[in-house]
């Protein structure tokens, strides 16, 4: 800052001093411009660094903006993607929920008509075992009957042969005997002895 002037009262003053008061004068001012030339440079210097940091802080803003679009731009797409696929993973869920449900649902029924059916193959096949066991029984019966028949017919058929050969035989040796005798007598016709023979 430049100094104050002060004002002085004139007075009459001696020339030479007055010269002197001047020169002091001249050289104070030229002290106090160079003083203030310094300080401008100073200043132009420091507004000149002020004008280059705020020149890089506006490049590093810019920077930083476009950074920041591009990430929210990252973020937009991102979230974008993440509810494409959740809404295509949600639309498969529901797909493969109901078609599930339907297998489901079919399954259950088939399990009923194969349920059904089989307790309708055992109700048969109790049924036929029943039947089977009657037939057996039945069987069995007319094979125990049979057996006591053959039995009976086989011992009535023994009793007649035994009484049909002891017939036979109390009359093969009435033959035998008969037959004997005639031999005997023809051999005595021709002069032979039975016993010789």
């Amino acid at each position: 800052m430049p100094p104050k002037k002060k004002t002085k009262k004139t007075t009459k003053k001696n020339p030479e001093k007055s010269e002197n008061d001047l020169e002091a004068k001249y050289r104070r001012s030229a002290l106090d411009i160079a003083i203030l030339q310094d300080h401008i440079v100073l200043q132009c210097e420091s507004v000149k660094k002020v004008q280059s940091d705020r020149v890089d802080l506006m490049r590093r803003m810019r920077d930083m903006e476009q950074k920041l679009q591009h990430e929210r731009q990252d973020h937009r797409d991102v979230n974008s993607d993440l509810s494409r696929q959740y809404k295509t993973m949600q639309t498969e869920l529901t797909n493969k929920v109901k078609r599930l449900e339907k297998e489901t649902s079919q399954l259950k029924e088939e399990l009923a008509l194969c349920q059904e059916e089989l307790r309708r193959e055992k109700r048969e096949r109790e049924q036929v075992e029943q039947e089977k066991d009657a037939t057996i029984a039945d069987l069995q019966h007319k094979l125990d009957n049979m057996e006591t028949d053959y039995e009976k017919i086989l011992h009535e058929t023994l009793d007649s042969l035994t009484v049909q050969l002891s017939v036979s035989r109390q009359g093969g040796e009435d033959k035998s005997t008969t037959l004997h005798q005639n031999y005997k007598e023809l051999l005595s016709e021709f002069g032979l002895n039975a016993l010789d023979i």
